[in-house]
């Protein structure tokens, strides 16, 4: 087997893993922003709840349903954000989404982590929503602008 198509294996691992094993789903109870967004090209749904204290992400969870990569990278969208300022939150959106697009992406800035595992998607254009509508509803939530779905 080849060194790309361990990778891949591992990659669906990962996304499989988040998809079974969900973190920070659920709902929070007090004091948050919610979004809710879907994609109507599959059908999609999510709602993410975030709290925000003095411009920083203290909690984020989300609740919804779709397909693996959706929820995946909803769980993986979360557990990224939590604990980092609205605008470190806004960039690695930017980072994911230059990396979605298959563009040079900054992989410095920011430990990707499991992020990267959502790299492959970038082979499947019709998946390309699935993968960003959490990271949408992010930003629509922190007040970015623009947010078309």
């Amino acid at each position: 087997m080849s060194m790309g198509s361990h990778l891949d294996q591992l990659y669906r691992q990962v996304i499989m893993d988040h998809y079974k094993n969900p973190r920070n789903r659920g709902e929070i109870e007090d004091g948050t922003i919610t979004v809710n967004l879907n994609n109507p090209t599959c059908g999609d749904r999510i709602q993410l709840q975030m709290l925000i204290e003095d411009g920083v992400i203290s909690e984020a969870k989300f609740v919804g349903e779709g397909c693996s990569i959706s929820l995946a990278s909803a769980s993986m969208m979360t557990t990224a954000i939590k604990g980092k300022t609205v605008d470190d939150a806004l960039k690695l959106s930017s980072i994911f989404s230059d990396m979605m697009l298959g563009k040079e992406y900054d992989d410095q800035s920011f430990d990707l982590g499991d992020i990267e595992a959502l790299q492959g998607v970038t082979n499947f254009p019709a998946r390309i929503k699935c993968a960003t509508l959490a990271w949408k509803a992010m930003e629509k939530g922190t007040g970015k602008k623009d947010i078309q779905y």
